[in-house]
């Protein structure tokens, strides 16, 4: 495995922030002092007169990027995910969200791989605090070449989006012939018994997860969903009717975020057993963000074994509509 890349997707946000600018002058890219660490500091030494510190005051920076955006500007907002969706969500909803602004929120240090930082800066609540925002987009990326797609894709479209980055490297998933678009899930894996739909850095995870079950005799199908909203409702609903049993995967609470959409997607539609996996509706804590991820059962492991649970539940709908009934 020494020959695996691992990048943080935050690392390939700054860096996708300077390609861009190459083609689209009308960038502009503020931070809230925290240019080093959301690596935005890339593009402020590439294009220090397109860059704005507006300093430890993320609601004040984004009425500024509000207002650059209504002269033209395609703005990027950084600063980390708790003071991004969390601190900042009123002028988010209002000043940007409400009038509809051109405004691309980049929030790095997402969730619980935040690590040593603790639970103060562990974040597994802002996809769905955005979630409510009506004409937010909303896109975490799996990898860095997803990542700097994103960026791309992001500043063509008109309007608010978030765009959720991580501060653990991560292994590349993807070539340089990845094509990326909104509101599109890709198929990774084809599979008949269950489909695994994962987010985020839980996409490699859940590769590993389709692996182990498949040496126990069990066909996983695994879907990249980069964006959680736009959801790809389309791929989710094919899924849900061929494999007949879901687990989503993520790296955020398993509230509100892509298990939320996607059981509202398929329960509208076609009702089949959702397991989620993701932050049990408790805060982080400070340690290793490797660590964490296994203290909170982000791993492959717990995927394999929601994935058994799900195929045992769609089971027991199956006797039920052929007269079965519990007692």
């Amino acid at each position: 495995m020494s020959d695996v890349i691992k990048v943080a997707t935050r690392e390939a946000y700054g860096a996708a922030l300077v390609e861009l600018k190459k083609v689209n002058d009308s960038v502009l890219v503020l931070d809230a002092d925290l240019s080093a660490a959301t690596k935005t500091g890339t593009f402020k030494k590439a294009y220090p007169e397109s860059f704005y510190n507006c300093g430890i005051s993320e609601c004040n920076m984004m009425g500024i990027a509000a207002g650059l955006s209504t002269i033209g500007y395609t703005v990027f907002a950084s600063t980390f995910a708790m003071f991004a969706a969390g601190r900042a969500f009123e002028q988010i909803r209002n000043t940007i969200g409400y009038p509809h602004l051109n405004v691309k929120i980049g929030a790095t240090h997402a969730g619980i791989s935040v690590g040593e930082d603790g639970a103060s800066h562990q974040c597994c609540e802002d996809i769905a605090l955005m979630r409510t925002i009506p004409g937010m987009t909303i896109i975490n990326p799996a990898d860095d070449v997803e990542a700097k797609a994103a960026v791309f894709a992001a500043a063509e479209i008109e309007g608010p989006v978030y765009l959720r980055f991580g501060r653990l490297p991560v292994p590349r998933i993807f070539d340089e012939n990845y094509k990326f678009e909104i509101g599109k899930g890709v198929l990774l894996r084809e599979g008949t018994d269950v489909t695994i739909i994962a987010t985020g850095l839980m996409v490699e995870r859940a590769l590993k997860a389709a692996e182990l079950l498949s040496a126990s005799g069990i066909s996983a199908a695994v879907i990249n969903m980069p964006t959680i909203k736009p959801l790809d409702k389309d791929i989710v609903i094919e899924a849900a009717k061929k494999t007949g049993a879901i687990v989503t995967a993520e790296e955020h609470s398993i509230i509100g975020g892509l298990g939320g959409a996607v059981a509202e997607a398929v329960s509208e539609t076609v009702p089949v057993p959702v397991l989620r996996v993701g932050v049990e509706d408790v805060y982080g804590r400070s340690g290793p963000a490797l660590e964490l991820l296994e203290i909170y059962g982000l791993n492959a492991e717990n995927i394999v074994a929601k994935a058994k649970a799900a195929i045992e539940l769609k089971k027991i709908d199956n006797r039920r509509q052929y007269g079965w009934r519990q007692i």
